[in-house]
């Protein structure tokens, strides 16, 4: 379990540093920003990455099942 919170905290963030990395072309962000679009790009990857991690979690959680079966 503590190698999965470690590998789920690394891909955190990673991907924390590469939206560091995106928000520095201000010209595209301050577009963005100012015509909404940027909500909704934060929207997707919000709802992209939950679903990922209930994806894991359901996973682990049947493998485990499946251990303990055999």
């Amino acid at each position: 379990m503590k190698n999965k919170l470690t590998m789920l905290l690394a891909t955190l963030l990673t991907l924390g540093a590469q939206a560091q990395d995106a928000t520095k072309n201000e010209a595209t962000a301050s577009v963005m920003r100012s015509n909404g679009k940027i909500y909704v790009v934060v929207a997707v990857v919000l709802t992209i990455l939950f679903g990922l991690i209930a994806y894991i979690i359901r996973l682990d959680r049947k493998i485990t099942k499946l251990e303990k079966e055999g």
